[in-house]
């Protein structure tokens, strides 16, 4: 070998042992640093014309293992959502609180239940009456304040969405440039391990906030995709948009996500692409969860005010107040009353003594007066009201306005009260006459608290023409597949509407199939194939006339008037304002009862004693949330509601547990492969510092032969 070869060889060692000193360093300077991957440098002897000529510095290669790191973005992806979900599912049951919790919405409604008992015990005492009605309207303020957390929760969910969707557009951008970098640094032969740990530091980020895998090109560029295969970032950076419109309605007014392809093109929805991480957390918790229990504490709340409602319409103060007035029930005058069996009004004075009583038959379509003959009611509301007001003639009046049904007493010192019949109730979808029109409710709202609505699809809807209904339809995953608009139709019956509905190319028949039940409740049930779809109205501009209550107001359809209902309750501000309207009594009448004798008396605690058993009486319970349709105590269900918010939080808790775990598992065996190992580094050095000296010492003997050589000639 020349002398010229020995220097060359020696310089080469020189220069491989100082890019793996430099390697070696930079790995020992960031023993510490999270997401480092330690680096190597390559090496590769030499050759000229098939002669060995030292040594030659391939690189700087990272040490990494693309399937752990695969592995690692899956757990990271899998861990971020499964741990927020547990988080905002955790503060939401700290809001509910446990059954027995001092102030907890279940506590609250055992002590109203327990203010009645009290009350019942001595209808008399006005201080345990007003304290009656105090427990029951803090019961549903704790209703209302759940429904309105709950409502901010979904506010904070699609903000969080909103930054999310942020973060991505910028993660992704900064690969690109990072992509750029490493393409340029590839082709010159330099370094790149530094932009690829960003790279690999970056891609760690995005998988917290939705599931993704990374290719890697031969050239050092990363091609980023979703987990199943949409395009984000290739030669140029896909884009992410969404609008953060959300106003915290029960209703759908949140948006999607849609992404524009790196290349152009169209873009599409993202939502149903994303499988994992918080994103996908905060589309179920927004669109899933949080409606979920939002529709079971409204399923409590109306089925607490029905069950309170049904007793107290079957019951009165002492003395019976001057006017019943009912609820907005959405009935115009012209509708069918369509009501069965049997029911009785009584005008009393102030002292309980009975005035006048009306008995009215449905079943035979009349009424008598103080046991006279009998009188036709007629088939409509309006006709009902005039025969009800045509027999209280002279003692009181009736007036049917804006879906509203008012008794009333003349004369000052007397008042109204109703009892159903014993033997034949009356009955309207369910609930008997005073009930229905919510004569004398101890809990009102503005809003319909049930949806058997009696009605039967024959009769006309009412709408005018022009008014419309919207749906919109979106899969399990959130993409939106469909929108449509149901118009009205002046003059045409329930049955119109629903066959509009269920129509497959017009409607959302393709999807569902609507039906009125026998108590006037519209049913939607899923089709087959699409059980997982998800039929959401999003806007009606029908109203009634005279009441003002549009379709889905009526019948319960879409997310806000059945999830909303838990806002609008409140104690009949008259109870408050002066708790003897407290209905704690009945009225004593039976076949015999004439005018003048006593028929509400003061100690009389029958209405008190009713009242304290709606809270354990069975009832029907429509399905809700997570909630089956089911009959049960409220008490009960109640129960079933904790649970069901609890178990949430548990399972949510468990898994993010399990997924935590998967996360560290994959991160420590990430590490062992990636991590920097210090005594590895040491020995490293110790070789590295070896060879250099080594080199070094050849260099010199190579000076000491030239010196010879020089000295020679």
């Amino acid at each position: 070998m020349s002398l010229n070869g020995i220097l060359g060889n020696a310089l080469s060692g020189l220069s491989a042992s100082q890019a793996g000193l430099r390697a070696t360093s930079n790995n020992v300077a960031n023993v510490n640093t999270p997401g480092y991957a330690r680096t190597e440098a390559l090496l590769q002897a030499r050759n000229v014309g098939g002669v060995a000529m030292g040594v030659e510095v391939v690189g700087i290669h990272r040490v990494v293992d693309r399937h752990l790191q695969i592995a690692s973005l899956r757990a990271i992806s899998d861990a971020g959502g499964a741990e927020l979900s547990a988080n905002m599912l955790d503060r939401v049951q700290a809001q509910f609180g446990k059954l027995d919790d001092a102030g907890s919405l279940f506590s609250r409604m055992n002590a109203a239940f327990s203010g009645l008992s009290q009350a019942s015990v001595d209808p008399t005492l006005a201080v345990a009456r007003l304290s009656a009605a105090s427990d029951l309207q803090s019961f549903f303020d704790e209703a209302k304040r759940l429904s309105g957390e709950i409502r901010n929760y979904r506010l904070e969910s699609d903000s969080k969405i909103n930054a999310n969707v942020t973060r991505v557009n910028e993660i992704i951008n900064e690969l690109y440039e990072l992509n750029s970098s490493v393409q340029s640094l590839s082709t010159s032969g330099g370094d790149t391990s530094g932009a690829e740990n960003r790279q690999s530091e970056l891609l760690d980020e995005l998988s917290q906030y939705m599931d993704v895998r990374s290719d890697y090109q031969p050239d050092g560029r990363v091609v980023v995709r979703t987990g199943d295969g949409v395009l984000l970032l290739d030669n140029y950076p896909a884009k992410l948009s969404y609008d953060a419109g959300g106003t915290g309605a029960y209703g759908i007014d949140y948006g999607n996500i849609f992404v524009q392809p790196p290349n152009g093109g169209t873009a599409q929805q993202l939502d149903s692409h994303i499988t994992s991480g918080e994103l996908r957390a905060l589309i179920d918790m927004r669109d899933k969860e949080l409606p979920a229990m939002a529709e079971e504490l409204a399923e409590l709340t109306s089925g607490a005010a029905d069950a309170l409602n049904a007793a107290h319409n079957n019951a009165t103060a002492y003395p019976p107040p001057q006017t019943l007035s009912g609820r907005n029930t959405g009935l115009e005058g012209t509708d069918l009353h369509n009501f069965s069996g049997a029911t009785t009004l009584a005008v009393t004075d102030n002292t309980g003594t009975l005035v006048r009583r009306v008995d009215i038959d449905f079943d035979a379509g009349t009424l008598s007066v103080d046991g006279g003959p009998a009188a036709a009611i007629g088939a409509t509301v309006a006709s009902l009201t005039t025969a009800i007001d045509t027999a209280l003639g002279g003692v009181g009046s009736a007036s049917f306005a804006n879906g509203q049904l008012t008794i009333a007493a003349d004369a000052a010192a007397n008042g109204i009260a109703t009892l159903q019949d014993d033997a034949n109730p009356s009955d309207r979808g369910g609930r008997g006459f005073a009930h229905f029109f919510g004569l004398n409710d101890v809990v009102r709202s503005n809003e319909p608290g049930f949806f058997e609505t009696g009605m039967t699809g024959a009769e006309l809807h009412g709408f005018a023409g022009g008014s419309t209904i919207s749906f919109e339809v979106k899969t399990a995953a959130g993409d939106r597949v469909s929108t449509v608009d149901i118009p009205m139709v002046a003059g045409q019956s329930f049955n119109d509407i629903i066959t509009a509905l269920n129509n497959a190319t017009t409607g959302v028949g393709r999807y569902v199939t609507f039906s009125l039940d026998a108590n006037g409740e519209l049913t939607s049930t899923p089709n087959a194939g699409y059980e997982a779809f998800d039929v959401n109205l999003t806007g009606d501009s029908t109203s009634r006339p005279g009441s003002g209550l549009a379709f889905s107001e009526i019948f319960g359809v879409g997310l806000e008037a059945r999830a909303g209902r838990s806002e609008s309750f409140e104690v009949d501000p008259a109870i408050r304002s002066n708790a003897s309207r407290l209905a704690l009594a009945q009225l004593d009448i039976d076949g015999a009862t004439v005018v003048g004798d006593v028929v509400v008396t003061a100690g009389d605690n029958r209405g008190g004693i009713a009242l304290q058993g709606a809270l354990t009486s069975p009832r029907a319970f429509d399905a809700a949330g997570s909630l089956n349709r089911t009959t049960v105590s409220l008490q009960d269900y109640a129960s079933r509601m904790a649970g069901a918010v609890g178990s949430r939080a548990s399972r949510a808790e468990s898994v993010a547990g399990s997924a935590a775990v998967l996360r560290e598992t994959a991160a420590q065996k990430r590490t062992d492969v990636e991590g920097v190992n210090l005594d590895e580094e040491l020995a490293a050095m110790t070789r590295f510092q070896t060879s250099y000296n080594a080199s070094a010492r050849m260099l010199q003997a190579a000076k000491e032969m030239t010196d010879i050589l020089l000295n020679i000639v």
